[in-house]
């Protein structure tokens, strides 16, 4: 699979906090990094107040949406805005890193773009590293010689889509997946390289607050990640990977769960919580469930 110089020649399509994973892929002898490509545009706009408040009621709830409203009104900024400053503040920083590594850096508005797919055929790749992006169209996976592969934290056939952790704390699940495979037109459905799976288990000194503990997760499950995406890159330079088609009959694609689906996660884990302490006669602050690795920081 190597090209004509022994060298794999990727290009990396991220939305940012790829440090990690470009300075990996660097070490590896048979890999040449052709390119990054940083999409700026990382959340599809949202036109129109009636349709924001329409999105903002059904995936935060009607009082959440009013004390939205009542923030800007005191011209107070919302977190929302507060998160695409940090987004925009590691593109920043990732470019610096790549440039200083003499790696050439694009900055698209969108991927999809004339301009953009034309940019990224000038490279040359073999192969796309898809690392944190929005949806992709064939028009740019398979702009690669050899296509693209992508990272999805989620046991693939049986949690395609996201987000992460949610559904597997949802549907009282013991573990995490993480999945490293090609990427096809359905979201999470291309041929499997490499698969993981990581201990869940809820840790209730976060309460009822599961986007807190979520978010610990997902932050410490970025080294596996790394770890196994570099593997998966190491694997197709060297010709020692075989690719295994997914049943995705066995599975389903999840989406961004709805205010009602949040308030019966709290309403079962309060319940498990509630179970813990009938079994051990305990109070609460004697059952904190943490898993390797991913325990609270205190």
């Amino acid at each position: 699979m190597i090209c004509e110089n022994n060298k794999l020649r990727v290009i990396v399509l991220t939305h940012g906090y790829a440090e990690s994973l470009i300075d990996n892929l660097l070490k590896l002898d048979g890999v040449e990094v052709a390119g990054v490509f940083i999409e700026t545009e990382v959340n599809r706009r949202i036109t129109g107040l009636r349709e924001k408040m329409r999105r903002s009621i059904r995936y935060e709830g009607y009082l959440a949406t009013a004390l939205k409203g009542v923030r800007r009104l005191a011209g107070r900024n919302d977190t929302s805005a507060g998160a695409a400053d940090q987004i925009l503040e590691n593109q920043k920083a990732l470019s610096a890193f790549a440039e200083r590594r003499d790696m050439p850096v694009y900055f698209l508005s969108n991927y999809h773009t004339a301009e953009s797919i034309e940019l990224m055929r000038s490279t040359d790749a073999d192969l796309g590293v898809v690392w944190g992006t929005n949806i992709l169209k064939e028009s740019v996976f398979k702009i690669p010689r050899l296509g693209s592969i992508n990272i999805h934290q989620g046991r693939a056939p049986y949690y395609r889509g996201g987000p992460p952790v949610f559904w597997e704390l949802y549907n009282d699940e013991p573990e995490v997946g993480i999945t490293v495979h090609f990427v096809e037109p359905a979201v999470d459905t291309g041929k499997i390289l490499l698969q993981e799976t990581l201990p869940l288990n809820y840790d209730y000194s976060y309460g009822l607050n599961f986007e807190a503990f979520i978010a610990e997760y997902r932050a410490r499950m970025t080294g596996p990640c790394v770890r196994l995406m570099t593997d998966a890159v190491r694997m197709i330079a060297d010709s020692a990977v075989e690719p295994k088609p997914q049943d995705i009959t066995l599975g389903k694609r999840y989406r961004l769960p709805v205010k009602r689906e949040k308030d019966e996660l709290r309403r079962r884990l309060k319940h498990r919580l509630r179970e813990l302490n009938s079994l051990s006669d305990i109070g609460p602050e004697m059952n904190s469930q943490t898993g390797p690795n991913i325990s609270r920081n205190t």
